[in-house]
Formats: C-alpha cells, structure tokens, sequence
C-alpha cells in the first residue's frame, strides 16, 4: 500500500471515531468466494460464520479509489454498523432520518442515498427482496446484477435504466449483507440521475466502491 493509500486509510478511520483503541477484525469467518456458476441464482454470497466482534472494531479498512470525499454513513440504532462511503467532490450531503443514513446530491439530476436497515432475512433472501422491487413499477429498460463480495461480507451491484413519467432513469444499487453481534443489516447504496446525464458512470463508481465498516 502507497504512502498515500495509508494516509487515506486513517483519514477514514478518524471519521468513524475509532483511531483510539479500535479493534481490527474481519466480517466474520469468511472464506474466498469460488468462480460463480453463470446459473447460479443469487450471485455475491460470501460464506460466512458470525462470530463475535469486539465493540467499536474496524472490520473492514478499505483505501478508496478516485478523488471523492470519505463521508460517514450513520443511523440512530446503536447497533447498526457505521460504514463511510466516498462521496465526489462538489457534491452536498446529509444527515438523514430513520434508516436513511445519508443523502447526497450532485450537479443535474445527480442524487444517491445510504439506508443501514435491519434484516431477518439470510443474504440470499434480502437481495432477491430489493431485486424484486427495484424501480418499483416502473418498467426496466435494463437491468443487471453482479456479485460483488468484499471483506467476507455478500454484496451485489445492480445497475440498469427505468423508464420513468418523464423519461429514462439511470440507477446503480450497492446492497450489502453486514453480520453484527446482535442483527443483521442491509446497507444500501442508491444512486440515480435522468438517463444520459454527464457525470453518472463516474458518480456511480466512486458511490458505489467497497467501503469501510465499523461494528459498534
């Protein structure tokens, strides 16, 4: 890892609050994912065994790409995971409420949204869930889903177009599955802009990267 890596790093770690006395680990007992069968179902499962995570630890150390901001995600639950996202520059960002932990908004019709929403459902379950409901009922002009573990966690990307009211919609999803001590979380990852707006395939990239993760 480059010097500047590293220094991206503990940047992010500050933002979570952690730099004192954190705890390192891994999520869960991961193992590396096999090639995926192109007629498997549910693509992005990583097979995990929870175990337990000492409070505050650092499971997850990730060095963005790009030249975004690292921006914390965060909700109310105290048991929710904390994860920081890169957000581009010149974008705002916010707060939000609930299970939303976070809205962002860029130039044009460029937005993206965090929800860390507590599950009962197994990884393979959750996601077929949000892929079912994607763009609710609006028509998918395209559509597509890619498995996209990291860090021993289940995670997917999904990308497409909805035809919407006025118009196409470009959307991208990042859903990850997060093991805590106590629940089980879906983080989510929603990026959308008016279809062919400037700047989306670059918005989305940074957006939708692997993160870092902190368990409370």
């Amino acid at each position: 890892m480059t010097e500047v890596s590293v220094k991206r790093v503990l940047s992010l770690v500050c933002l979570l609050g952690v730099l004192a006395g954190c705890d390192s680990h891994t999520g869960g007992s991961g193992a590396p994912a096999p090639h995926r069968d192109p007629a498997e179902p549910v693509p992005g499962i990583a097979p995990t065994r929870p175990d337990h995570i000492p409070p505050n630890a650092l499971s997850c150390v990730v060095a963005p790409v790009g030249d975004g901001d690292p921006t914390p995600a965060v909700v109310s639950d105290p048991a929710a995971p904390r994860i920081t996202i890169t957000v581009p520059q010149g974008w705002t960002s916010t707060p939000g409420a609930g299970d939303t932990a976070l809205n962002a908004s860029g130039p044009d019709t460029l937005s993206a949204t965090v929800t860390i929403a507590a599950t009962d459902l197994t990884p393979e379950s959750a996601f077929l869930r949000h892929t079912s409901a994607v763009g609710g009922s609006l028509p998918r002009l395209k559509f597509s889903v890619t498995g996209s573990p990291f860090c021993g966690y289940s995670s997917q990307q999904l990308a497409g177009t909805l035809q919407g009211p006025s118009g196409g919609i470009d959307f991208a999803d990042r859903i990850t599955h997060i093991w805590t001590n106590t629940k089980q979380y879906l983080v989510t990852i929603h990026v959308q802009a008016n279809a062919g707006t400037s700047g989306f395939k670059e918005a989305r990239s940074q957006l939708t990267q692997d993160f870092s993760v902190v368990i409370p």
